[in-house]
């Protein structure tokens, strides 16, 4: 393993920098950042890549990445999908029309996945994080970096997906856990068209080598401390575009859409910032680029549930209508949860819930965040 990514010297020597829930990190080797040199070391030495879900997002990393690794494994959970993956190059079910290139090996056995792995790239729902990590642990072992790109937060626990992953690990070992979050659309990262994200993680050295050996000329990361920033942006962002759709589909302006992803960010940032978090990361790609993105893109999975809500669909029968997973509606539950926990005024999240849960009509929900007492911005 290289220098950068490795369990050297360069990041900790098995004492790794702990977050001091303010989005600093602390730990007798803390300040240790490799050098450019270490970099561009760490960046030729890393080959074996292993992306452990095969949704669209998952398989368009496949894609943006294979040229940085020449090792790419993508494991995928539907056995006839992996087959028929293998044979045409295409993942026809969620992602149609893009090719993965010849040296990314699909299956769908996470032995193989996860065999020499230097990177385990998690792309999979908030809801299968733990249940997926306990079934990969047998194969998995500190030498590996891992990355999470699911947003999302886990029902019950609260947790972070990167909380997830060391609670499920730590047992085992200490690891290595950085995440990426950004405003990116499957399809045209897929399309090699320009995009930019955030890889965070308490570790500084870390997320640095992730981020030299995943950028390239069309896929551009940024580094970050912030996980707790990164990650509730990337996972409130999807409840307030389930906001943004319904009111697209009420056919309202863009006075309103406007409205509600400026007070959608406040939300955000306060949550982020009473976890933790630093507020200039909600600013940024992984919050307001993000959010931006989820709330006018028609690409959204989120805003389409609340057009079709809007448009007097029943939830039930959107959801089993749609291939992919749309994390805003389960992420509405973990998202009042958290601002109980941490008295955090959160009403767009708020009216979500109670809209998708206990069948409030979209536009009385739209109503209620306009009637609620006036305040100060």
């Amino acid at each position: 393993m290289c220098g950068g990514c490795g369990r050297g010297r360069s990041i900790g020597s098995g004492s790794e920098a702990r977050d001091d829930g303010k989005g600093r990190h602390t730990g007798r080797n803390s300040r240790v950042t490799p050098r450019p040199a270490q970099q561009a070391e760490s960046l030729r030495h890393v080959k074996k890549l292993s992306i452990i879900g095969g949704g669209s997002w998952g398989t368009a990393l496949a894609i943006v990445l294979a040229p940085r690794f020449p090792v790419v494994r993508l494991w995928v959970y539907e056995t006839d999908l992996a087959s028929r993956m293998r044979a045409s190059r295409e993942n026809d079910v969620f992602l149609p029309g893009y090719q993965l290139p010849s040296h990314v090996e699909v299956t769908n056995e996470l032995a193989v996945a996860l065999e020499g792995a230097e990177v385990v790239l998690s792309v999979m729902p908030s809801h299968l994080v733990r249940t997926l990590y306990r079934q990969m642990l047998p194969f998995l072992n500190d030498s590996m970096v891992f990355v999470s790109a699911t947003k999302g937060l886990e029902n019950g626990s609260l947790l972070r997906a990167s909380e997830v992953i060391r609670e499920v690990l730590q047992n085992r070992m200490d690891p290595r856990v950085a995440v990426i979050s950004g405003p990116t659309f499957a399809r045209e990262v897929a399309g090699f068209e320009p995009t930019a994200l955030v890889v965070a993680s308490p570790d500084a050295a870390l997320s640095e080598c992730v981020q030299a050996a995943f950028s390239g000329p069309a896929f551009r990361l940024y580094a970050s401390q912030d996980s707790i920033g990164v990650e509730i942006g990337g996972s409130i962002k999807n409840v307030v575009a389930i906001g943004a759709g319904v009111l697209h589909g009420l056919g309202l302006g863009y006075n309103a859409s406007a409205a509600l992803i400026t007070r959608g960010l406040a939300e955000m940032t306060r949550l982020a910032v009473a976890m933790g978090g630093r507020a200039q990361t909600l600013s940024g790609l992984a919050g307001l680029g993000d959010l931006v993105l989820t709330c006018t893109g028609d690409l959204s999975r989120n805003r389409t549930v609340g057009v079709e809500l809007a448009h007097g669909r029943k939830l039930d029968e959107i959801v089993s209508s749609m291939k992919m997973v749309a994390e805003g509606i389960k992420t509405t539950n973990a998202a009042v949860d958290l601002a109980r926990r941490y008295s955090v005024e959160m009403p767009i999240s708020e009216q979500m819930f109670q809209m998708l849960h206990f069948g409030i009509s979209p536009r009385e929900a739209i109503q209620r965040l306009m009637e609620r007492s006036l305040k100060g911005e």
